[in-house]
């Protein structure tokens, strides 16, 4: 009885919110790709269909969590970002990315993820991510016609860093990870400062 008493309120307590953030913990745990419906239900105590008043599936699912993702990192980029410019603001936002990617490997994954079903709130969750990138850019003296280009190497450098980095890519001999890293950003900085016009 003690068992069953308890289902019910474990069913009545649930939301969609709640549903997606016991998902994105688990992705944190266990990596993105490995969450399902049926892996949050055990999560949570309940039977897979009481999900479904929830979500449409797992589909759903993964593609609630990389909004969450793509939300949470710009959340953190705009408190980061707030009077900061150029190389300032670039070491702002290479800081959390990285940050967020240590403390939320899974989480980072979503965020990363191409393979998800896309949505309108999806689009704007990652364009705030754009528009945070075009603000780092602001700092720079890099031609309109260029800013695609240079928020390309920006992604590609501090994506690219973080993952391979969590991979274990890096961790086989020294100089240390950190080092690197901040020769990356230096390196990055000196391209965006002298960006030339298209060859």
């Amino acid at each position: 009885m003690t068992g069953n008493s308890r289902r019910p309120a474990a069913r009545a307590g649930l939301t969609r919110e709640a549903v997606v953030e016991k998902a994105a913990d688990l992705a944190d745990r266990i990596g993105f790709h490995r969450v399902t419906v049926s892996a949050v239900a055990r999560e949570t105590g309940v039977r897979s269909p009481s999900l479904y008043s929830h979500l449409r599936g797992t589909d759903d699912l993964t593609a609630a969590v990389t909004e969450l993702a793509l939300t949470e990192i710009a959340d953190r980029s705009d408190r980061a970002l707030a009077g900061r410019s150029g190389r300032a603001a670039l070491l702002a936002l290479a800081a959390v990315y990285r940050d967020y990617a240590r403390e939320h490997p899974g989480r980072f994954e979503a965020a990363n993820a191409l393979d998800v079903t896309p949505s309108d709130s999806l689009a704007a969750a990652g364009a705030r991510a754009s528009q945070q990138t075009a603000a780092v850019l602001r700092g720079y003296a890099i031609p309109e016609g260029e800013q695609v280009h240079a928020a390309r190497l920006i992604a590609s450098v501090l994506r690219g860093f973080i993952q391979l980095e969590a991979g274990g890519a890096f961790g086989h001999r020294p100089p240390s990870t950190d080092a690197s890293w901040q020769r990356s950003l230096d390196a990055l900085d000196d391209m965006l400062r002298h960006w030339g016009p298209e060859r």
